[in-house]
């Protein structure tokens, strides 16, 4: 099998973990806001990776990226489960916010705003460069990217709900997704 469907069978494995054990509980979550936003990403997501392999097929712009798309792939796995854990039990899939939520300003979050979703978009582009096409790379990368900021924007904004100035005051010094750029 090559790299890439190994990459993805470990993304899909450890993403529909997530989904089904990391959702809010109506008990615990003061706050639901997902706005759908969390069915639109999956949809999204399945899609171009549906999408991607297929352009790739046509060997259309094609290159050699496999080993680079393979470690962006593994820097995007690691930040991503690194700001899982991070989070602790804080961390849904579902934008909510707890009863017991305190906004988290250290480890990662200190660099980016929102690191799991950094580490979503690294992984999706290191699985669109193993295909070794331009084109499977922008069919997964920019809708892909496109989602998770609408993402991001619902969930900055149960967060500025919830935590008003001190949301924005963080907004103010950390970036959203690339550090001192983004």
């Amino acid at each position: 099998m090559p790299p890439y469907t190994w990459l993805q069978l470990l993304f899909f494995v450890t993403e529909l973990s997530l989904l089904l054990f990391r959702r809010s509980k109506q008990s615990t979550a003061k706050n639901k806001r997902d706005r759908r936003s969390l069915l639109i990403l999956w949809i999204v997501i399945a899609g171009c990776l549906c999408l991607g392999p297929w352009a790739a097929a046509y060997s259309i712009w094609a290159f050699n990226g496999s080993v680079i798309g393979i470690i962006i792939y593994i820097v995007g796995f690691i930040i991503r489960w690194t700001a899982v854990y991070q989070l602790g039990k804080m961390f849904t899939v579902d934008v909510a916010i707890a009863n017991e939520h305190i906004l988290k300003t250290n480890g990662l979050y200190k660099v980016v705003r929102h690191p799991s979703y950094l580490g979503l978009i690294l992984i999706i582009a290191g699985l669109g460069l193993c295909l070794n096409s331009w084109l499977s790379f922008i069919i997964m990368f920019v809708p892909t990217f496109i989602a998770i900021s609408y993402r991001i924007a619902v969930e900055e904004n149960a967060l500025i709900e919830e935590f008003g100035d001190q949301y924005i005051n963080y907004k103010a010094k950390v970036k959203k997704l690339l550090p001192g750029i983004y």
